[in-house]
């Protein structure tokens, strides 16, 4: 394909290398990422000569043709051209090396650089970047090191940039903070310098290939069956619910997991900073915030979208975290035939959450009373979830938690099923059980309607799961 450069280069398909009789396989498995961050770790003069090369491809390629080539013609161009290279720079590699060295320099160009083997490996749930040269990974709850590293600082920001200009956001002195995401749907925050002290920090939540369902949640042990099928029946039956936890304890996997339970002809509108929720509904309709421009203008909050969303006939309104005013208006969303509606908090046990939200509707200003937001809050939530990343990493729904109304000024709540720790093993796990408080919940009755019953079983205070 000679069109594929310009006037300064040229690629010959007619005589490939013998080094280039093989392509690069789609997607590497583990061993194949490990390989590719240990290279560049045993011979760091390869960084370079990547960089060099990349700019190179930039230079001769032509980009408007690039675009149009599948995968596998773009990785076999490309394979050769690097071959060719390697030769010309009598730069030693093996057969297993130059297909490393070339995966490198695709996801340089294709993707996101030195973080790309991090964002195909499925055991990798969140990426760390600590300035350019130290980056650290979360798998199955624990942080650890990795041999993934960028040449300097501009490199860095580099990639940075590609993945906020995709989705039309900025980053720069100006603007050091952002929140943006992956074409995947992966959740990334970054801060740069001056807010960044020590060089730009990167914070990347994977999006999940296949969403959690209550079920694989029942499995991995974050919550058990009575629970899975008590909120399953509060979705189904349009009670309204907030959960509540810290950073990384899975709330939008929760979020998203009950999702399923929605009927599909209702019409969902969700709301975030981020976009990230992965609702499996055919009817959803999708809103996103907006940071200002350089003028300090065009801004999109939260609360402008809720108001919005309003306007867009929703059964049921889904705000990915409330933390602003927004909850002003989700309350009345909530209290005014949008009942069912979710949203996260961060909180760390349900009373604390109710104490936010009463923060966040008061910082309205329009001079409510505390009694009233409490009243108001108490007839627009039923349930509370909490959920906490104990110390061996696992995730737990350690409360849920039943709203049934006001005691005077006070909220009246009561706790339904609650995580019982018992002990810490030798390998540093938590055991302990899943129990019912003994308590029936008082919103099981608005579920007859729907014809939803649950056993009285489920709720027996002798009983551990």
């Amino acid at each position: 394909m000679s069109f594929l450069f310009g006037n300064s280069g040229s690629l010959d398909r007619r005589a490939p290398a013998k080094a280039d009789s093989k392509t690069l396989p789609a997607d590497r498995p583990k061993a194949d990422i490990d390989r590719y961050s240990d290279l560049m770790s045993q011979r760091p003069a390869l960084l370079d000569e990547k960089l060099k090369l990349h700019g190179r491809i930039i230079d001769e390629f032509n980009l408007a043709q690039l675009e149009k080539l599948s995968p596998e013609e773009l990785r076999r161009d490309i394979q050769a051209y690097v071959a060719k290279y390697i030769r010309a720079e009598r730069i030693s590699l093996n057969q297993k090396e130059l297909e490393t060295f070339t995966a490198e320099v695709l996801a340089e160009m294709t993707g996101f650089g030195p973080i790309e083997p991090l964002l195909k490996d499925p055991t990798v749930s969140d990426i760390l970047i600590n300035t350019h040269n130290r980056c650290f990974v979360e798998r199955f709850g624990k942080l650890e090191r990795v041999n993934v590293r960028f040449k300097d600082e501009a490199h860095l920001l580099r990639i940075i940039n590609k993945i906020v200009s995709g989705i039309g956001r900025r980053v720069d002195e100006l603007s050091p903070m952002v929140d943006a995401r992956l074409p995947d749907g992966s959740r990334v925050n970054v801060a740069i310098r001056p807010v960044s002290v020590d060089g730009p920090l990167v914070s990347i939540r994977k999006f999940a290939e296949k969403p959690y369902n209550i079920e694989r949640l029942i499995e991995i042990g974050t919550l058990c069956p009575p629970m899975g099928e008590l909120l399953k029946a509060a979705v189904r039956g349009r009670i309204s619910l907030i959960i509540s936890g810290g950073t990384g304890t899975g709330k939008t996997t929760l979020l998203n997991a009950l999702s399923h339970f929605i009927p599909s002809e209702e019409r969902l509108i969700t709301i975030e900073d981020a976009a990230e929720l992965q609702l499996q509904q055919l009817h959803v309709g999708r809103l996103e915030t907006r940071p200002p421009n350089i003028e300090g203008k065009g801004e999109i909050r939260q609360r402008d979208l809720v108001k919005n969303a309003l306007r867009m006939r929703p059964d049921r309104i889904i705000i990915g975290e409330c933390r602003g005013e927004e909850a002003f208006d989700m309350m009345q969303a909530m209290n005014t035939g949008h009942e069912g509606s979710m949203t996260t908090i961060h909180a760390n046990s349900p009373r604390d959450a109710l104490k936010r939200l009463e923060q966040m509707v008061a910082m309205v200003g329009m001079g409510l009373p505390i009694p009233s937001i409490r009243s108001q809050l108490a007839s627009a939530i039923t349930i509370i979830m909490q959920l906490q990343r104990l110390p061996d990493g696992r995730r737990r729904l350690i409360s849920i938690d039943e709203i049934d109304g006001m005691e005077g000024e006070t909220i009246r709540m009561h706790e339904i099923f609650r995580f019982v720790k018992e002990r810490t093993d030798g390998n540093g796990n938590i055991v302990g059980y899943f129990t019912a408080s003994g308590i029936r919940p008082q919103f099981l009755k608005e579920l007859m309607p729907y014809g939803i019953e649950l056993p009285t079983a489920h709720f027996d205070p002798d009983r551990r799961w």
